[in-house]
């Protein structure tokens, strides 16, 4: 059996858009030396330079490991494994049955991100606005 190699490219891709985040939105975490398509470029790469991948992964706020390893086959086991119909990861005690579904909390995370991801922009938006005000109101001074 021959080993499936991970293309760390299409699994930036994927977690990107699981964040619901644009190319150039991801770029503009990333600096001034990141367009968007220097990351459609990345985005097509088998394999990426570590440190490239690192300052890629902390925009993305995840482990490296996780693009690393991120595998299709892997989500949809997960998933199958963690359905709320399975008790493949139960645990019992007393009459109370706990579970942890790692996609639901995935499903959280990627949610929180976009929230704060949203406020964020939306911060920056009305910074801008007040400095255009003020800029508008200097230049009115004159």
């Amino acid at each position: 059996m021959s080993e499936k190699t991970i293309h760390q490219g299409r699994n930036i891709k994927r977690m990107r858009e699981m964040l619901g985040l644009k190319q150039d939105a991801l770029a503009s975490e990333l600096g001034n030396d990141w367009n968007q398509q220097k990351i459609s470029l990345l985005e097509q790469r088998e394999l990426i330079d570590p440190p490239i991948l690192e300052e890629v992964a902390k925009a993305l706020k995840v482990p490296v490991d996780a693009i690393k390893n991120f595998s299709e086959e892997a989500a949809i086991f997960n998933i199958q494994n963690n359905y709320e119909g399975s008790n493949a990861h139960a645990t019992n005690v007393g009459n109370n049955q706990y579970t942890f579904n790692p996609i639901e909390k995935l499903v959280e995370v990627v949610e929180e991100n976009r929230k704060l991801y949203t406020a964020l922009l939306k911060e920056k938006d009305e910074k801008i606005a007040l400095m255009e005000k003020l800029l508008a109101a200097k230049e009115g001074g004159k």
